[in-house]
C-alpha cells in the first residue's frame, strides 16, 4: 500500500502506523490525507476519499477495477488467469494496460530505430549538436521514428495488436486505407507518467521536407495521455523533488536532458501545453506543498524573448495557487538551458537555477519595463500596473517592504507606491473571486492599451493647460512665439492635451497661426490632430475662456496668457527635477561621476524654477 501510493503522493510520519501526504484527489494546502499501511487502507479527512490499494489506484488513475489488478499484478510480477464470468456487461479487460504495453513496444522500436537505421543519422546529427551522446539519448530513451508510413504500425499488428489499440493509443491515425503511422521522420522523446509507464510522446521535425510544418508533434489525448497534467521528465524528477522539495519548470524536453545531465535533477517540461493548474496539482504532491510547512520552491525557466516573458507572466497568474516560494531563472543571454549548457558546460546551468530571482520581482520588473521611466507619466503609469501585483501578495506582512523595494526601482516615494497599492487592494477587493487570475490581475500586457483618459479639469495643473490651448487656439497673437514653441508637448500633464498640443506644433505653430484667420487656423490643427482628439479640438476652439475680457480689444489681457505659460514651464521644469531626482536614486553607487553630473544638472534646474517663480510673484 505504502509504495503505490508513495508514487503519486510524498508522505511523512503522522505518528505509530500512520503516514500523511497531500491528497490527490482534491486541491489542498494542509495534509489531511491519511495512509495505515499495516491495515492496507487511506482516508482523506478533506474529501472523504477512501479504500484500499486497489482502490486507490483505480481513483488516482482512473482505471476500471480489471485494469487496477492488471497495473497492480504487473508491479508485482503476479500472472493472472482471466475466466469468462456470466455476467454480459464486463468491462474489456486490461485497456489501459493494453495501451500501456503499446508505448512500450514502440517506444523499443524508436530507441533501436534512432541507433542502427541509416535513415536515422539526421536524428543522430541533430542531438549531437544539441551536446548529448548516444549514453545521454539512452538514459532519456530518446528514439527515431521511421519515414516510412506504416513501419510502427506493422510491428505492433506483429505483436498482436489490433488496429484498434494502435489507433486508440494514439499511435498511428485512422486513414482512409487504413491506419498510418503518426510520427514519420521524427526524433521522438517518450513521455512517461509518475509511475514511468510511457502514456505518450513528443516527436521533432528534423527534415526540411516533412510535409507537416509543426516543429514538435504530440500525441493526441488518449484514455491514457492528458497533456493538462503529464510532465516530461517527471518520472525520473520525482525522487529529487521529494527530496529537496524543489521543482525546476523548463520548456522542452532537451532542456529536461540538459539540466539532469548537468546534476539539476528536478527539472521537468509541460507537453504541447502551457503549464496549468492540473500540473500545480501534480508538482503540489510531490513537493509537500502544504500551508505550515517550510515553503518549497518552483523554478520556472522561460526564454528571454517576448513569448517567455508571457509565459511567464501568466505562471505568475497562478502563483496564488502555491503556499511554495516561485521564482524565474532568465539567462543574460536569453538563452535556454540546453543552449546554456553547451555554450557554458554544467556550470552554466547550475548557477542558472541557483540564481533564480522571485517570481514577484520578474513579474514586477517586467510589468516596470514597458515604461519610459525617465517620464513621470511612465512612473505614475508603472506604479498603477504593479499595484494590483503588490496588493496580491499573499503574505501581507511583506507588503510594506515591498513597497520600499519597488519605490527604489522606480525611483518615486513610499507614500506614492502604498497609495496605490491600498487603492489596487481595495478594487480587488469589491470584485467576486471566482479564480487564481481574479485573485491577482494579470498585468496588461500592452501599455498604453486603453482610451485616452478624460483631462481632470479639478486639478488646477490640468486646468491651466485647458485654458492655454483654448487661447492658443483662440488668441495666437497675444504670445511670444519663441516662449510658446518652447513648451513641449510632454510638458502636459493630460495625455489628450499633450495629442492637442503637438497637433499645433504640426500645424506650423504660432508663426503659421498668426498669417491665418481664427478659422483657418482651427481647421490646420484639427486636420493635424489624431482623429480621437478632434472633437476635443473644437471643444477648446469655441469654448469661452474663463478670464476677463478687455471691453475696447474683446481680448484677454497679455498679464493672463504670459501667467499660463508661465505656469506650463513651471510644470515643465518641476518634472525634469523630479526625473533627474528619480534617474539619480536608480543609479548605481559606482556610477560616482555620473552622479555627481547629474546632482549638478539638479540644481541648475531648481536655480531656473526660482528665478521663474520670483517673476510669478
Amino acid at each position: 500500500m505504502e509504495d503505490v501510493v508513495r508514487e503519486h503522493v510524498t508522505l511523512r510520519s503522522a505518528g505509530p502506523g500512520s503516514l500523511k501526504g497531500l491528497c490527490p484527489f482534491h486541491d489542498e494546502k494542509t495534509p489531511s490525507f491519511t495512509v495505515r499501511p499495516t491495515v492496507g487502507a487511506y482516508h482523506c479527512f478533506g474529501c472523504g476519499a477512501g479504500g484500499d490499494v486497489l482502490r486507490f489506484v483505480q481513483e488516482v488513475d482512473h482505471l476500471s477495477f480489471v485494469e487496477a489488478v492488471e497495473r497492480l499484478a504487473a508491479k508485482a510480477g503476479v500472472e493472472l488467469h482471466y475466466e469468462d464470468g456470466e455476467a454480459p456487461q464486463r468491462e474489456p479487460a486490461g485497456k489501459r494496460q493494453r495501451l500501456v504495453e503499446a508505448h512500450r513496444v514502440a517506444s523499443e522500436l524508436y530507441a533501436e530505430a534512432l541507433l542502427a537505421m541509416p535513415e536515422a543519422r539526421t536524428g543522430r546529427d541533430f542531438l549531437r549538436a544539441k551536446g548529448f551522446s548516444g549514453k545521454d539519448c539512452s538514459v532519456f530513451g530518446v528514439g527515431y521514428a521511421p519515414r516510412g508510413g506504416e513501419v510502427v504500425t506493422d510491428h505492433l499488428r506483429s505483436k498482436g495488436f489490433t488496429d484498434e489499440e494502435i489507433v486508440t493509443s494514439g499511435l498511428a491515425a485512422q486513414g482512409r486505407r487504413g491506419p498510418y503511422d503518426r510520427f514519420r521522420g521524427r526524433v521522438v522523446w517518450p513521455i512517461r507518467d509518475v509511475t514511468g509507464d510511457t502514456v505518450g510522446f513528443g516527436a521533432r521535425r528534423i527534415f526540411d521536407d516533412d510535409r507537416i510544418e509543426a516543429k514538435y508533434l504530440n500525441t493526441s489525448e488518449t484514455p491514457i495521455y492528458k497533456k493538462t497534467s503529464v510532465l516530461y521528465g517527471l518520472d525520473l524528477a520525482k525522487r529529487a523533488m521529494a527530496r529537496d522539495r524543489q521543482a525546476v519548470v523548463v520548456e522542452g524536453y532537451t532542456d529536461v536532458m540538459a539540466c539532469h545531465l548537468a546534476g539539476v535533477e528536478t527539472a521537468v517540461a509541460t507537453c504541447g501545453t502551457a503549464f496549468g493548474v492540473d500540473h500545480i496539482k501534480t508538482l503540489r504532491r510531490i513537493l509537500r506543498d502544504e500551508a505550515g510547512q517550510a515553503p518549497a520552491k518552483v523554478i520556472f525557466t522561460f526564454d528571454g524573448d517576448a513569448a517567455g516573458q508571457k509565459a511567464a507572466m501568466r505562471a505568475f497568474a497562478e502563483d496564488q495557487r502555491w503556499a511554495s516560494q516561485s521564482f524565474v531563472a532568465v539567462a543574460d543571454a536569453g538563452q535556454d538551458p540546453n543552449e546554456l549548457r553547451q555554450r557554458g558546460g554544467d556550470d552554466a546551468v547550475r548557477h542558472l537555477v541557483e540564481d533564480a530571482v522571485p517570481m514577484f520581482e520578474f513579474a514586477v520588473r517586467t510589468t516596470i519595463g514597458r515604461f519610459d521611466l525617465g517620464t513621470a507619466e511612465g512612473r505614475v503609469m508603472a506604479i498603477r500596473s504593479v499595484a494590483p501585483i503588490i496588493a496580491g501578495i499573499r503574505d501581507e506582512g511583506l507588503r510594506p517592504e515591498y513597497i520600499r523595494t519597488v519605490s527604489g526601482w522606480l525611483g518615486v516615494t513610499v507614500e506614492q507606491v502604498a497609495h496605490e497599492v491600498s487603492v489596487a487592494g481595495t478594487a480587488a477587493a469589491q470584485v467576486p473571486v471566482t479564480s487564481s487570475r481574479a485573485q491577482r490581475p494579470e498585468p496588461s500586457q500592452e501599455a498604453g492599451s486603453t482610451a485616452l483618459p478624460p483631462p481632470d479639469l479639478r486639478d488646477p495643473v490640468v486646468f491651466a493647460e485647458h485654458q492655454l490651448l483654448q487661447c492658443l487656439l483662440q488668441y495666437p497673437s497675444l504670445f511670444d512665439v519663441a516662449e510658446v514653441d518652447a513648451i513641449e508637448p510632454e510638458a502636459m500633464v493630460a495625455p489628450a492635451y499633450q495629442l492637442v498640443l503637438e497637433a499645433v506644433r504640426a500645424a506650423g505653430g504660432l508663426s503659421t497661426a498668426v498669417a491665418l484667420s481664427g478659422q483657418g487656423w482651427i481647421s490646420r490643427v484639427g486636420e493635424h490632430a489624431d482623429e480621437e482628439v478632434r472633437p476635443l479640438v473644437t471643444e477648446l476652439a469655441v469654448a469661452p475662456v474663463p478670464a476677463r475680457l478687455d471691453g475696447a480689444t474683446g481680448l484677454p489681457g497679455r498679464r493672463y496668457t504670459d501667467e499660463l505659460v508661465r505656469r506650463v514651464r513651471e510644470v515643465t521644469l518641476r518634472r525634469r527635477i523630479a526625473d533627474a531626482i528619480s534617474a539619480l536614486q536608480r543609479m548605481d553607487p559606482a556610477q560616482a561621476e555620473e552622479s555627481r553630473a547629474l546632482g549638478i544638472r539638479i540644481q541648475g534646474l531648481q536655480r531656473e524654477l526660482a528665478v521663474l517663480r520670483s517673476e510669478m510673484t
